[in-house]
Order: structure tokens, then C-alpha cells, then sequence
């Protein structure tokens, strides 16, 4: 084959790639109702498999050290379970509270912010028309972004009972999980044709070395921004701490548009207090930002993606246009595989080439 034909060749496999996702996309109505359905019922056996991937590894050195495997990981499940559930037990009454006083409060939270945009209307009334169409544009998107956060904030506290009673499985699965670990990975292999097993070793190998360490770094710097932002939003007294707390814990998974997201919510609940308040949280903001930027996220998770920036972010736009919130949590991960897919697809192709001469 010529260098024209393989041109040709790549320029139709890329042509036809793009068709398909362009039709993939077309057909969203169709199959987003199935994957939801599908999605909330493995909701639980995909966190217990999260869970049961973050315990592992310690199981894994107990048990290297001379621990008995399913003493280690009865210490290690009740150590994480145990820790999680006394949280849970301790935070879920000021978290329904929160929930509570904000939905009650919801009305008055609206009138604030309809007072604040009518203020910022009068006051840019004798500004040139160009500028204060500009402006009119803005609150009205303001308005419409505030009323679609409070319908997601009701929608998800209607839906908390049920997710309540799904993860309450997650101990479970997480618990035969562990302990049929290596079950699992004897049945994975054994399923896996003889011709393509050690290469998909080898893909497995690649994948944790590129996701294990970002993965489990992220929790804990995103666990370490949750705590510290609850705290220093709970001593400036900016209502629902620890609701803001959490949300801006777990939107800081989002690379670079993460603590962005996270801070929304915390500034419209200091808007309908005080000016003073929205400066405090935003200084906080920054301030844990520029933490985890310096400091956190280097010791922790270090650079074990090895990916551009601008990469980064292609992959979040994309995934925040398929599926929103989720769409942007799962994007870095899903291309970090995809990065090794298409490095071990080279080598493959490669050797079949080299095999082929």
C-alpha cells in the first residue's frame, strides 16, 4: 500500500468515525431513556466496584505483610464502612435540615435575587443602549440558570429517599467484591479469548498505572476541599455550610471548571445575605483553589495522566454536552483509557504490519 492509499484509508476511517458519533448523537431520544433506566439500577454496584477499587490496594498490603486476606478485609471494610456510616450518622440530620430550611426558604431566596437584578436594572438605566442590552441579556440568563438550579435542587431532594435505599447495597456488593477479588480476575481471564490475554494484561497494567493514582488522589484532595470548605464557609456563617460544603467537595473532581461549578450555588446563597458574604465565599473559593492547585494536587495526585491541558478540556466539553454533570465527572478518566486504548492499538496494528512484511 502506498502513502496515498494509506492517506486515503485514514481520511475515510476518520470520516466514517465522525458519522457514526454524528449519528450516535441523532439518536440521544432513543437510547438516553434506556441508559437512565439502565444507569439507576447500577448505580450501587458501580459505587460498591469504586469503593471496592479504592480498598483494594490496602487489602492487598495487609495481606502481603502476613495478615490473613479475609481478616484484612474485614478490618478494612469495617474501618471504611464504619468511618462513613458514623458520618453519615453524625451529618445527615443537619444535611436534611439544610435541605429543609432551603426548600422553605426558597421563595424568599427568589425574591432576593428578583430585588438584586431590578437594583442592577435602575442603576444601568442611563447607560448607552448597547451596554444595558448586554446587561438585560445577562440577568435574564442569570434568571433562567438560578430557576433551572432550583428545580434540580428540588427534583434531587424529592429522589434522596430512593437513592437512599440503593446505596444501601453498596456495603454489600462492595463486601463480595472484595473478598472474590481474585474469583473475578480468574473469570475475566478466562473469558478473555487465549490470542488477546496478554495483551490485555498488559492494557489493564497501563490503565491503573495511569488512572489508580489520579483516582484515589482525587478523593482525597476532593474530601480535603469538601471539609475545609464547609468549615471556613460555616465560620463566615453563610447559611447551609454543609450542603455547600459538599457540593463544592464533589464538583472539584471537574478538573479546571469544577471549583467554578461548586461555588455557584455557595455565592447565590451569600447574594440574598449580604455583598460582604459573596466576597468572603469568593475569596474562599480561590483560596482553596489556589491550594489545591499548589499544593494539594501535586503531593497527592501528582501528574500521573500526562495529558495537555487543552486536552482536558476538550474531553470536558464533550462530556458535559453527552451527560451534563456526570458527563464532566467521568470525562478525564474515560480519556485517560482512551489514550491507552489508542497507544496499545498503534502496537498492535504495528506488529500486525511488521508480521504482514
Amino acid at each position: 500500500m502506498n502513502v496515498s492509499m494509506k492517506w486515503i484509508y485514514r481520511l475515510g476511517f476518520l470520516l466514517l468515525l465522525f458519522f457514526v458519533i454524528f449519528l450516535f448523537l441523532k439518536l440521544r431520544p432513543i437510547w438516553k431513556p434506556i441508559c437512565l433506566t439502565f444507569g439507576k439500577a447500577l448505580i450501587p454496584f458501580g459505587i460498591a466496584a469504586f469503593v471496592s477499587y479504592l480498598l483494594h490496594p490496602v487489602v492487598e498490603k495487609l495481606h502481603k505483610k502476613g495478615m490473613n486476606r479475609s481478616i484484612s478485609i474485614i478490618l478494612i471494610y469495617l474501618l471504611f464502612f464504619g468511618g462513613a456510616a458514623f458520618v453519615t450518622y453524625k451529618a445527615m440530620p443537619v444535611i436534611v435540615s439544610e435541605l429543609e430550611d432551603l426548600m422553605q426558604s426558597t421563595p424568599y431566596l427568589a425574591d432576593q435575587y428578583t430585588d438584586i437584578l431590578q437594583t442592577i436594572n435602575e442603576k444601568t438605566a442611563n447607560w448607552p443602549v448597547q451596554f444595558k442590552n448586554r446587561i438585560q441579556d445577562a440577568i435574564g440568563f442569570f434568571e433562567k440558570k438560578v430557576e433551572v438550579l432550583l428545580m434540580k435542587a428540588m427534583e434531587y431532594t424529592l429522589m434522596l429517599p430512593d437513592f437512599i435505599l440503593l446505596f444501601a447495597l453498596v456495603p454489600l456488593v462492595a463486601f463480595y467484591l472484595l473478598k472474590d477479588w481474585f474469583l473475578i480476575k480468574k473469570t475475566a481471564w478466562n473469558m478473555t479469548p487465549s490470542k488477546v490475554r496478554k495483551q490485555s494484561v498488559a492494557f489493564m497494567r497501563d490503565i491503573e498505572q495511569s488512572l489508580g493514582s489520579y483516582i484515589r488522589g482525587q478523593v482525597i484532595v476532593c474530601a480535603v476541599i469538601g471539609v475545609l470548605s464547609t468549615l471556613l464557609l460555616w465560620l463566615i456563617h453563610v447559611k447551609y455550610s454543609l450542603l455547600l460544603g459538599i457540593i463544592i467537595g464533589i464538583t472539584n473532581v471537574i478538573p479546571y471548571f469544577g471549583p467554578i461549578i461548586g461555588a455557584v450555588p455557595a455565592v447565590l446563597i451569600a447574594a440574598a445575605t449580604s455583598t460582604g458574604q459573596v466576597i468572603w465565599v469568593v475569596v474562599i473559593v480561590f483560596g482553596l483553589q489556589f491550594l489545591e492547585g499548589n499544593i494539594l494536587s501535586p503531593l497527592i495526585v501528582g501528574k500521573s495522566l500526562h495529558m495537555h491541558p487543552l486536552l482536558i478540556m476538550l474531553s470536558l466539553f464533550i462530556g458535559g454536552e453527552i451527560g451534563g454533570i456526570i458527563g464532566l465527572i467521568v470525562a478525564v478518566p474515560i480519556l485517560a483509557i482512551v489514550k491507552v486504548a489508542i497507544s496499545h492499538a498503534r502496537v498492535h496494528f504495528k506488529r500486525q504490519r511488521q508480521v504482514g512484511k
